[in-house]
């Protein structure tokens, strides 16, 4: 799994790359973790994201609930049907603000 992150107006975009799993979510989730702050937008661009596993699913919603809890907001772009179903299945899809590109995200958040 790889990580970029890149600031885009004032949402930072965050492209996770790989696989999100037991092993590599612990990692994703320290680095997004790493630039929260009060009123932060993040954008988790998973468009090139290719395999998710439970883990990787928790991780998505334990960032989603430090992020809120910092007021800020954060938007899945580019999820798979596979990851969305997945997520569709648990009941985390209904937490998170969707947008299907990065682009879309972007303009959710008005950028």
């Amino acid at each position: 799994m790889e990580l970029y992150v890149e600031d885009v107006g004032t949402v930072t975009v965050v492209s996770i790359v790989g696989e999100m799993d037991g092993s590599t979510a612990p990692e994703a989730q320290d680095k997004v973790l790493q630039i929260l702050g009060p009123g932060v937008r993040i954008l988790l661009d998973l468009t090139a994201l290719e395999y998710m596993s439970s883990a990787g699913a928790r991780t998505l919603l334990l960032i989603h609930r430090q992020i809120t809890q910092n007021e800020g907001d954060l938007i899945l772009a580019g999820l798979s049907i596979e990851i969305a179903d997945m997520l569709a299945a648990t009941g985390f899809l209904d937490y998170f603000d969707v947008a299907n590109t990065v682009d879309d995200g972007l303009a959710m958040y008005g950028e």
